[in-house]
């Protein structure tokens, strides 16, 4: 076992990233689910962060995805397995240049207020989502359609987008370019519609009790900021008469020690995360309701490459980033079967082979050498090692991958970094403007099954690229493989992409994400998907007995 094994993981038990308890400090695992008394089925939800936003056009983040997909309905969602599933849209025509889409809404797809979902709401919809007044964080997801950028970029009127209600039940999109994803970015909760009269009455509070009006299988019952969100079902939905669960309750809870606590105690029927240290105990004591899933994401390490001591420094980064053990923080702290992350896109996207880093495969004492030469060729040293700023949201592996990797930062290279706590929402809006970021904590969780979802996020015109990524080399490449046909060609201007990013080093990828979710075993027809997309609609609660209880206790291991 390697010295710096035994240091980092005796430092973790007793900071308690890893844990040090024992079976006699567990509880009971209640079984007893939500049903009240005149029968409504409630669902309950541990769901990390309180949401900014609840408008599907301005929100940002898995907490508020997560009830955005109860909420509204896009043209299509995804299924199971990635897949392409019609919602509002009940079918749809693709030209065969490829650059004209008709869809064709379904004639019972209604409101909650009762009125009939349009092509026009649509139309609306999408054109408010790249309103530049607007300024949602996912604009750029339209820009295959036509004059979508143009908009974006305050140089055309939002009318102008190429879409069309060719009648109330018919929707035209124009694509400037053959998109080989183009359906799957319709599943983003950025497509999804709203209702232009509440939009035009309320404006921003559009979204609050009493105002919204919704498309989905729920709509909002009650929203108390930190406390709780609160969805009854949509009497109006299209496919109501199959929705078994009547209420869903999300509960913003940072800390996953906390939330696995309540889920315990019986107050949550499925949990956001839970805490690394307690996976073994887990899959030994909960294995029906422990599940790891291997997710279409990346954890990653942020570098402002718009500011010192980043900007201008290839080396400094490339030096942060080799003296990182990505084999210590997923095998001996996350445990949870995380992959080390030496590229950009995940390696089990279908038909795409991710560029890796050369060094990927060195020894240790190799990686660990060349990095200190970097470092001191950047400037640094033993007398002048480098000073910087972590900064991390509440709650999460934020924490714990920047306490682990300042260590190892301070081990191999003498570097000091400092990691700084921020409230979620605070946190964002302090990477988005990037004034007093060095290093910040970033994950992206793919909106779709395809490496555009990552290499789209790094095109300098991208407001999701925190970085300050700036190279026309790889927004190029990255632009023109966007709207080339999937094979060869487009794959090899994905290759040059993804190898240009890991030559300039903006980030550190630092693993590939698993989502780890406990879930009640009374919660009927789960099935952990790629993507982590979920909509309570497909889920029902069927209890096993009234009152049923087990005695199985979960605590952390010390391994």
């Amino acid at each position: 076992m390697r010295r710096f094994r035994v240091i980092s993981i005796a430092l973790l038990v007793c900071i308690g990233l890893v844990g040090c308890g024992s079976d006699n400090d567990g509880f009971a695992n209640r079984l007893q689910p939500a049903i009240q008394s005149d029968g409504t089925k409630v669902m309950r939800y541990g769901n990390g962060s309180e949401p900014g936003s609840l408008d599907p056009h301005k929100a940002s983040g898995v907490p508020a995805s997560n009830v955005l997909h109860d909420l509204y309905e896009g043209l299509v969602i995804t299924g199971d397995h990635a897949q392409i599933v019609p919602a509002a849209a009940q079918s749809w025509d693709i030209s065969d240049d490829r650059l004209t889409y008709v869809f064709h809404l379904r004639r019972d797809a209604k409101w909650s207020n009762g009125k009939p979902v349009t092509a026009g709401d649509f139309v609306f919809s999408l054109r408010r989502s790249v309103d530049p007044k607007v300024a949602s964080p996912y604009a750029d997801i339209h820009s295959p359609i036509v004059n979508a950028d143009a908009i974006i970029n305050n140089e055309k009127d939002p009318d102008t987008l190429g879409v069309k209600a060719l009648d109330p039940h018919t929707l035209q999109i124009r694509l400037k370019e053959p998109t080989p994803f183009f359906l799957k970015t319709l599943a983003h909760p950025s497509s999804d519609p709203v209702y232009p009269p509440a939009v035009k009455k309320w404006a921003d509070s559009f979204t609050q009790p009493g105002h919204a009006v919704t498309n989905g299988a729920y709509t909002m019952k009650a929203w108390r900021v930190n406390e709780r969100i609160v969805l009854k079902r949509n009497p109006y939905y299209w496919d109501n008469a199959n929705t078994r669960v009547d209420q869903v309750e999300f509960y913003p809870i940072d800390d996953a020690k906390s939330e696995l606590s309540r889920y315990q105690a019986g107050g949550l029927d499925w949990t956001y995360r839970v805490p690394p240290a307690t996976i073994g105990a887990l899959k030994r004591h909960l294995p029906d309701q422990y599940h790891s899933i291997p997710t279409l994401g990346i954890a990653y390490l942020g570098l402002n490459m718009s500011r010192p001591p980043f900007k201008n420094s290839r080396k400094l980064r490339l030096a942060l980033s080799m003296a990182l053990d990505r084999d210590v923080i997923t095998q001996k702290i996350l445990r949870g079967g995380e992959k080390p992350a030496y590229s950009l896109v995940p390696p089990f996207i279908n038909d795409y082979d991710p560029v890796t880093y050369q060094w990927k495969d060195w020894s240790d004492e190799r990686r660990e050498a060349m990095a200190r030469k970097l470092y001191h060729e950047a400037g640094y040293s033993e007398a002048h090692p480098l000073k910087a700023e972590y900064l991390y949201p509440s709650g999460g592996q934020g924490e714990t991958v920047g306490i682990v990797a300042a260590a190892m930062w301070r081990r191999v290279l003498g570097a000091e970094v400092t990691p700084i706590n921020q409230e979620w929402r605070v946190f964002i809006q302090s990477a988005r403007e990037g004034y007093d970021t060095q290093i910040f904590w970033g994950g992206w969780i793919g909106d779709y099954e395809d490496p555009n979802t990552f290499l789209s996020v790094f095109n300098s015109s991208t407001p999701l690229n925190y970085s300050q990524y700036d190279s026309s080399t790889y927004d190029q490449a990255q632009t023109r493989s966007s709207h080339t046909p999937d094979g060869p060609k487009r794959r090899a201007l994905m290759h040059k992409a993804e190898a240009t990013l890991l030559h300039d080093a903006p980030i550190i990828p630092v693993w590939f994400w698993t989502n780890h979710h406990v879930v009640k075993p009374y919660v009927k027809g789960f099935s952990g998907n790629a993507l982590d997309n979920y909509y309570t609609k497909n889920f029902d609660i069927v209890p096993a007995g009234a009152g049923e209880q087990t005695d199985a206790k979960v605590v952390d291991d010390a391994q």
